[in-house]
């Protein structure tokens, strides 16, 4: 599966949210998000750089191939 090209940094943290993650704090540009003990920090930039998306995923262990049921 391919990487999309045009998310926002916004969109990311709502697509979080609804994978159980709580937005802890933000600091200027950039908002903290937890579950469990997985923390992601996510920059509110209009697109995310591809680079940027694949660590956020990593760092919230997350597989963007995996099926749902293994979250």
């Amino acid at each position: 599966m391919k990487f999309p090209r045009d998310l926002s940094g916004s969109a990311v943290v709502k697509g979080l949210e609804r994978l159980d993650f709580v937005v802890v704090r933000q600091s200027g540009s950039h908002v903290r998000l937890v579950r469990g003990d997985k923390r992601v920090t996510v920059p509110l930039h209009r697109t995310l750089a591809i680079g940027t998306l694949r660590n956020i995923l990593r760092q919230a262990g997350l597989n963007i191939g995996a099926p749902m049921d293994s979250l």
